[in-house]
């Protein structure tokens, strides 16, 4: 329970600590912000890492000085396409033996939730999952398994990467040191978490209902 208070408090703390993060390590930043991407989207035990809120406030760091907006933009969508990259292969070759395996923190709900989205949008999953937390990190590791053609993964990571990075990270460098923004920091990032799973809610109680409105 420690340990997942202090997850949650640093999602919805996110400006203090990567504050904190930026005044300790300078220029490092970039990389240790790149990890975190990279985890986030390339390990299936990792999900709870903080991406969204990462990115927005990482924008907001960029629009007064800490980081440079061009750098910071390249790199993070590197870290994404890398991640999902490498959780597509993790997924392809070890799959199904990591899922059965007792000792991996492996969560199944998640990846019954990822495969109903997969159900409704197809390929498109890629490319959409980028902006709803959880199924982004479980998404091409469900593709690997499933053995997508690497050749339509790629163009649909590639593409969701840009996009989901450029998109919050924009939005912080333009938003996120607006005045009410600022100061209510925590709710911001609060309702952009919300916000962000609302699709994923919504697929997966329609796809769980439906069968009962049927009978």
């Amino acid at each position: 329970m420690h340990i997942i208070s202090g997850i949650i408090s640093f999602i919805l703390h996110i400006d203090t600590h990567l504050g904190d993060i930026i005044r300790q390590y300078g220029t490092f930043s970039y990389a240790i912000l790149f990890l975190i991407l990279f985890a986030e989207t390339g390990f299936v035990f990792t999900p709870f890492l903080p991406g969204d809120s990462l990115l927005f406030a990482a924008g907001a760091f960029a629009a007064i000085g800490s980081f440079n907006i061009v750098i910071l933009l390249v790199s993070l969508w590197i870290a994404a396409f890398l991640g999902d990259t490498a959780n597509y292969w993790i997924g392809y070759f070890f799959g199904q033996k990591l899922i059965d395996n007792p000792r991996i923190p492996i969560n199944q709900d998640h990846i019954d939730k990822t495969q109903v989205f997969y159900a409704k949008h197809g390929g498109k999953t890629i490319f959409l999952a980028r902006f709803i937390p959880i199924v982004r990190t479980f998404a091409p590791f469900v593709a690997g398994i499933g053995k997508m053609s690497y050749k339509h993964f790629i163009m649909y990571n590639a593409v969701g990467g840009l996009a989901w990075v450029f998109c919050f990270t924009l939005a912080g460098f333009f938003f996120g040191n607006i005045p009410q923004v600022k100061s209510n920091f925590s709710v911001v990032v609060m309702a952009i978490v919300v916000i962000s799973i609302l699709p994923m809610v919504y697929e997966f109680a329609k796809a769980k209902f439906k069968p009962k409105q049927q009978a």
